[in-house]
């Protein structure tokens, strides 16, 4: 039976409202709109998105189990603070997951999954090639390119479990990437330590690409928090 086999119509209409609201302020949040600790109040972003409060409510519950929002209470909501520590649990579960994924995406892929991951990377290449430095502000557009790639390293792990987790970690490392991506002096730099990384998984050698995805996920963390400094 369809999930939604079973509800009424207005039920329906409600779960994609509250989708839509979710999708909104996470969209919001990602992109620095909402910055982190701000309060968010339930009629002020009714207004600004034309979403019941009901619906809006339940999309900003949605969002808690995403580490991008936090309750307070009786009080509402709001958005999630950003620290070293949020970062580095964030890139520790990442690499735990994976490390895995990429394990049984080179055990079990094959022609079709090689030609995705230099097809992303020929996407990235010539986009920053057509707009330049313009990719070190962290565009949605550049992003969805950048996650593509990553998800297509994985793409043949075989379990969607493994893919839906790395997606949302992915998502809820975006604020912190954004930093990380202005460190970047040319698009060339960033081309070509992503070719790295694809040459490492396309040799299909489990250690290397392994040991490469590592130290590419702590990049980010090393970037925004260099070791030695606070924060």
């Amino acid at each position: 039976m369809a999930p939604n086999a079973s509800k009424t119509p207005e039920a329906v209409a409600s779960d994609t409202l509250s989708e839509r609201a979710a999708l909104l302020v996470e969209q919001a949040i990602i992109a620095g709109d909402l910055a982190p600790g701000t309060r968010l109040g339930i009629v002020d972003l009714v207004q600004r998105y034309e979403i019941g409060a009901t619906p809006m409510r339940e999309g900003l519950s949605r969002l808690i189990s995403r580490g991008l929002i936090v309750g307070i209470g009786q009080r509402g909501f709001r958005v999630a603070d950003v620290s070293r520590d949020d970062l580095a649990d964030i890139t520790r579960m990442r690499t735990v997951i994976e490390m895995e994924a990429v394990r049984l995406a080179i055990a079990n892929g094959d022609d079709a999954w090689e030609a995705g991951i230099l097809g992303t990377l020929h996407q990235m290449r010539r986009h920053i090639e057509r707009t330049g430095n313009a990719f070190r502000e962290g565009a949605p557009d550049f992003d969805k390119l950048h996650k593509g790639f990553h998800t297509a390293l994985l793409a043949a792990c075989g379990s969607r479990r493994l893919l839906a987790a790395h997606s949302e970690l992915y998502d809820q490392a975006y604020r912190y990437r954004r930093v990380m991506m202005r460190e970047f002096d040319s698009g060339t730099r960033f081309v070509e330590a992503h070719q790295l990384l694809a040459d490492r998984v396309l040799a299909r050698n489990i250690g290397a690409a392994q040991a490469m995805l590592t130290s590419h996920l702590h990049s980010t963390l090393d970037y925004v928090y260099p070791p030695g400094r606070g924060g």
